[in-house]
C-alpha cells in the first residue's frame, strides 16, 4: 500500500501543478495571442531579413566565399588583409571620414538656423516645413543623384552661373580635390530632417526664459548660449548620433555621381561603395562581410563613445 502511496503522489502532484500551468499557460494565450499575431510580420522580417542574414554574413567574413564555390574557412586572413595589405580600405576610410566629420556638422548647423527661422512665427509655416523636408525626402533617390551630377559636371548649370561672373569653374565631379565637396553639399541640401526635430525642440523651450533674459538685458547672442544651447541638447544630441551614422552608410550618391568607381584618385570611394565593389564587382563575399563588420564595429563605437560623452554635455530637465 505505501509502495502505491509513493508512486502515486508525486504523479498527482505533478498533474495537479501541470494542469494549472496549462491553464495559466492559455489564459495568457488567450489574452496576448492578438499582439503575437499582429507582430508576426515583424518577427518574420527581423529574423528572415535582419538576424539572420547578419549572423550568416559573420559567418562568411571568416570564409573564402566567391558566390560559386562552396564557402571555405579562412578564419581571420580577411581581417589580417584588411588591416596589412589592402591600401583601398585606407582609402575608403579616409574619404568616408571626411565625409562624416564634414557633412554630419554643416547638415545640423544649417538645420538648427532655418529652424530657428521658422520658430519666429513665420506666416504659412506648415508649407515652409513641407518644402524644407522634401529634399530628405527625395535626396537619397536615384535621380536627384544624377541631377546632382549634371548640375556640378564641367559644362553643368553651376559651372554655367559662375561663367556668368566671369569665373571658369573646373568639372567639380572630376576633379579630386572637389568631387568629395559635391557629395558634401548634397547630404547638407537633405537638411529636412533634422530641422524637423530642431523645431520640435524649440517649441518645447518656454518662452518666458527668454523674456526673463531680455529683461536681465542679455543679449540674442547671449540668450541662444545660455538658454536655447542647453535646452537643446537632448535633440542636438540624438539628431547628432542619427546623421553620423547615416553619413557613415551613404551610398547612392557616391555610387551614381561617380559611376560606381570611386571617382578620379578614389576621391568619392566611400566605404560602403568599395564594399559593394568587392562583392557584387569583384565577388569576394566573404572579404566584403568582413568590412560590412568594420563598419558595424565603428558605429557601434562610436555611438558608445557619444553615449559615454553625453553625461558631460547633454542637459535633461533632471
Amino acid at each position: 500500500m505505501s509502495d502505491v502511496m509513493r508512486t502515486t503522489a508525486p504523479d498527482a502532484i505533478k498533474s495537479k501543478y501541470g494542469a494549472a500551468a496549462e491553464r495559466r499557460f492559455k489564459r495568457l494565450w488567450a489574452a496576448n495571442a492578438p499582439g503575437y499575431l499582429f507582430l508576426l510580420p515583424w518577427l518574420i522580417g527581423f529574423f528572415g531579413l535582419t538576424l539572420g542574414p547578419a549572423v550568416i554574413s559573420l559567418y562568411l567574413s571568416f570564409t573564402d566565399f566567391d558566390m560559386i564555390r562552396s564557402a571555405e574557412w579562412v578564419g581571420a586572413a580577411n581581417y589580417v588583409r584588411i588591416a596589412t595589405a589592402d591600401p583601398k580600405f585606407a582609402a575608403a576610410m579616409r574619404v568616408t571620414l571626411t565625409y562624416v566629420v564634414l557633412s554630419a556638422p554643416f547638415k545640423l548647423t544649417f538645420a538648427l538656423l532655418v529652424a530657428m527661422a521658422l520658430n519666429k512665427g513665420v506666416r504659412g509655416l506648415p508649407l515652409y516645413r513641407a518644402i524644407f523636408y522634401l529634399p530628405s525626402l527625395l535626396g537619397g533617390s536615384v535621380a536627384i543623384a544624377v541631377l546632382w551630377r549634371q548640375l556640378f559636371a564641367g559644362d553643368g548649370l553651376v559651372n554655367a552661373a559662375l561663367a556668368h561672373l566671369g569665373i571658369q569653374g573646373p568639372s567639380w565631379i572630376s576633379h579630386p580635390s572637389y568631387s568629395i565637396y559635391t557629395l558634401v553639399a548634397l547630404s547638407v541640401w537633405q537638411f529636412g530632417s533634422p530641422m524637423i526635430i530642431f523645431l520640435a525642440g524649440l517649441r518645447q523651450i518656454p518662452t518666458d526664459m527668454y523674456e526673463a533674459a531680455s529683461l536681465d538685458g542679455a543679449s540674442k547672442f547671449r540668450q541662444f548660449y545660455k538658454i536655447t544651447l542647453p535646452l537643446l541638447t537632448p535633440v542636438i544630441f540624438f539628431n547628432a548620433v542619427v546623421q553620423t551614422i547615416d553619413a557613415f552608410k551613404a551610398f547612392t550618391p557616391a555610387f551614381i555621381i561617380s559611376g560606381g568607381t570611386g571617382g578620379p584618385i578614389n576621391s568619392t570611394l566611400f566605404y560602403t561603395l568599395y564594399l559593394y565593389q568587392e562583392a557584387f564587382g569583384n565577388f569576394r563575399m566573404g572579404y566584403a562581410s568582413a568590412l560590412a563588420w568594420i563598419l558595424v564595429l565603428i558605429i557601434a563605437i562610436f555611438t558608445a563613445f557619444s553615449f559615454l560623452t553625453s553625461r558631460y554635455w547633454v542637459h535633461y530637465d533632471d
